[in-house]
């Protein structure tokens, strides 16, 4: 079966409310433990898959998890056992992959355990546990009725442990909407965030000693010419906002790094250039979306600007023999604070930013334009809706790069932005023909954003020590010497320009 869910995380502060709320209509109350298994390389976390022995109350099941095609989906197959419970000695002898054999998710399943050449069979062993009391019950909505379980326990990784305290919000009958709609109104009652980390991500993690997981970066989105444009952006929001989520939720959990941050902002970027780029063919896009996703957009703007100035330009301007002065930049190490559940006041400003109601309405309701879809007409060709917009933003680039040796510092903070806009675009639309073309674009590109990135980074941080110069004339060192980097960048940036304004415009 295909399972839709949403999973909330719930500070500890509104915990005893939410399983009050939980408990207000005919619910029960069962403690579940589970056993997760692996091989020893790890393979079936690897391959996002989870298999676990669980019992629940009195029953003993077998379940297998596989990632599904939606970002809330996944296909799950479970099978009743009548063996001894988990946390027995007989645990290890409990598990049967062939428990799965001919589904979608067992056939996947029997493909990463088959024995490669010249290897010994391979085996299966437990990782790490879970330990949880759940409160749940059934809820009926327009769209459909859902599952609420509220988990509360711990999970359970040799001497590491790690709280739960979390609200899934999973479709039982009726369409996916109601997954979404019921979220909704719990994220803004209780202060709830989504997160997409999983109970096996976790553990995972917990077994390893990893703090957090990896930043999720852009995944190449799979469009077709006979998709009408709707359902074109639909697919682009999608695969932006998978990024999206993946990198606020660590954010979120207090426990990230720099570059999380940088690609939840490059996810936001990428949504709002698919908005840009199908803005004329769509009407129905929700017209409050632009300004929160620019203020989003803004605030983590100013944490990557701090991010670049501690990791690139204050290494080079010390190795360069400028004095200690003080910009108030924060520590670019991994951010720590307390674990699930704890207090927003007490985080970091971007993770109270990643828990913010706004930004989990705003992930809710793209996530709601996602799931909507009509059927294409029949003669439906995409490229022909996009290639006008696309070829009007090549000809601009082209027009600035020609020229860029005369703009001022904002045309050229401008033009990075619209080789953004049109290298993402292009990067969504590959998958319709003219790779050769798309890739010969893209080539031109590269070299040029990456240089104006440097220059741009260079400008914020010119800009803060001009700022500070008055209250401490040390400053004049990093002005100086930033000043020459500036005239070095702009030389250096000449060519690519240059080869950027030549050659075709874009057309398939």
């Amino acid at each position: 079966m295909i399972e839709t869910e949403i999973k909330l995380q719930v500070p500890l502060s509104q915990a005893a409310q939410v399983d009050s709320q939980v408990a207000a209509g005919a619910s029960r109350r069962t403690r579940m433990r589970a056993t997760y298994f692996d091989t020893p390389d790890r393979r079936l976390s690897a391959a996002g898959i989870a298999l676990r022995i669980r019992q629940e109350g009195r029953e003993c099941v077998q379940t297998l998890k596989t990632a599904g095609a939606g970002l809330l989906d996944r296909h799950e197959h479970t099978v009743r056992l009548t063996r001894p419970r988990p946390g027995s000695a007989a645990t290890a002898a409990l598990i049967d992959p062939q428990r799965h054999a001919g589904t979608p998710a067992g056939d996947r399943l029997a493909a990463l355990l088959a024995p490669r050449e010249g290897e010994p069979p391979v085996t299966l062993a437990p990782v790490y546990q879970t330990d949880l009391w759940r409160r749940h019950r059934h809820l009926r909505t327009r769209w459909g009725t859902v599952e609420l379980a509220f988990d509360r326990g711990v999970i359970i990784a040799g001497d590491r442990r790690e709280p739960v305290c979390e609200l899934e919000i999973e479709r039982v009958s009726g369409r996916a909407e109601a997954v979404i709609d019921v979220a909704g109104r719990w994220a803004a009652r209780h202060a709830l965030w989504i997160d997409l980390c999983s109970k096996a991500e976790r553990g995972e993690r917990l077994a390893r000693g990893l703090a957090f997981g990896p930043p999720a970066r852009a995944r190449p989105v799979a469009l077709a010419r006979a998709m009408t444009p709707a359902q074109a952006l639909r697919a682009v929001l999608g695969g932006c906002l998978a990024q999206v989520l993946r990198n606020a939720g660590e954010v979120a959990s207090g426990r990230f790094e720099p570059e999380h941050v940088h690609q939840w902002r490059v996810g936001l970027r990428r949504m709002r250039c698919a908005l840009r780029l199908f803005d004329e063919a769509v009407p129905e896009i929700p017209a409050d979306w632009a300004p929160v996703l620019a203020g989003l957009f803004r605030q983590l703007g100013a944490a990557r600007d701090r991010d670049a100035l501690a990791q690139s330009w204050l290494p080079q301007l010390q190795a360069a023999g400028a004095p200690l002065v003080d910009l108030e930049t924060p520590d670019p190490g991994t951010r720590e604070a307390p674990g699930a559940g704890s207090a927003t006041a007490l985080l970091d400003p971007l993770s109270a930013l990643a828990r913010s109601a706004e930004f989990t309405a705003l992930a809710l309701a793209v996530q709601r334009f996602v799931l909507e879809d009509r059927p294409a007409p029949a003669g439906s060709d995409l490229r022909a809706h996009l290639a006008p917009r696309l070829a009007r933003w090549h000809r601009q680039v082209r027009r600035d790069a020609l020229r860029f040796a005369d703009l001022d510092d904002e045309s050229r903070h401008r033009l990075r932005k619209r080789i953004k806009r049109l290298r993402y675009s292009l990067e969504f639309v590959a998958a319709l023909g003219g790779r050769k073309t798309v890739a010969r674009v893209l080539d031109r590109l590269a070299p040029v954003q990456e240089g104006l990135g440097e220059f741009n980074d260079l400008c914020v941080a010119l800009a803060g020590y001009r700022r500070l110069v008055e209250q401490d004339p040390r400053a004049w060192f990093a002005i100086g010497w930033l000043t020459a980097r500036r005239s070095g960048l702009l030389g250096e940036l000449a060519g690519p320009m240059k080869t950027l304004a030549g050659g075709r415009v874009f057309r398939w």
